[in-house]
């Protein structure tokens, strides 16, 4: 089970349900990472909503690590049902689950008067830059602004990949919901090659290296 912790300025814990032995090395880099952060986090607020802590923990029974339980990694078995959604960007081109089937992509659900969306978004940006070669798909959500709005974000802050306008209906965001918390604006979700969430990320990115772990280990998997 995903554990749940109260204190949202603590960083100590991501649960991480593969096996312990795969993937040793980035994961020393990764615990490595999230300890060196966890006295910088206690000066920044996680998210723009009401959202989980992150706590210490190693081993929460079920054969999983955790690094940062706001940081959920999910085993392949527990994955669920691919999440399909449609919906128009803020150049009012569609987009779609379809457009990325078969590739490992990043979902991050944001708007632009959320801070922590703000102090995230160049990080989302490099990670963005640094696995576009290897096929990687990013596209935000945007569950409130109006597309003038996000257009302009995108260019305050160097964003170049697409956020689906989602502000009429919602129904980007209540796809991803049907399958996974989304409790924090911003969220940010890793999708496998199938379609599935692998990855959770709870409040806003600590560091550019805790997502490029995350989509690491989500393309290392096989197809």
């Amino acid at each position: 089970m995903e554990n749940v912790v109260a204190n949202p300025f603590r960083v100590t814990s991501v649960t991480r349900a593969v096996p312990r032995a795969a993937h040793r090395g980035p994961w020393r880099t990764f615990r490595a990472a999230a300890a060196m952060l966890a006295a910088a986090a206690v000066l920044a607020v996680a998210g723009c909503t009401s959202q989980d802590g992150l706590a210490a923990t190693v081993n929460n029974g079920t054969g999983s690590t955790s690094v940062d339980e706001r940081i959920v990694e999910i085993s392949a078995e527990k994955r669920g049902e691919p999440v399909v959604f449609a919906g128009v960007d803020e150049r009012g081109n569609p987009v779609s689950s379809d457009e990325f089937a078969g590739e490992v992509y990043v979902v991050n659900f944001w708007y632009a008067a959320c801070g922590p969306c703000r102090v995230e978004a160049p990080l989302l940006e490099e990670v963005w830059q640094t696995y576009q070669p290897e096929g990687v798909g990013f596209i935000g959500v945007n569950i409130y602004d109006q597309p003038a709005t996000a257009l302009s974000f995108a260019e305050d802050y160097g964003i170049t990949y697409p956020s689906v306008i989602d502000i009429v209906d919602g129904k980007t965001k209540l796809a991803f919901a049907a399958v996974t918390p989304i409790q924090a604006t911003p969220t940010t979700l890793v999708m496998d090659r199938q379609g599935r969430v692998a990855a959770r990320i709870i409040g806003q990115l600590p560091a550019a290296s805790i997502l490029s772990t995350l989509v690491a280990d989500a393309l290392a998997e096989s197809q």
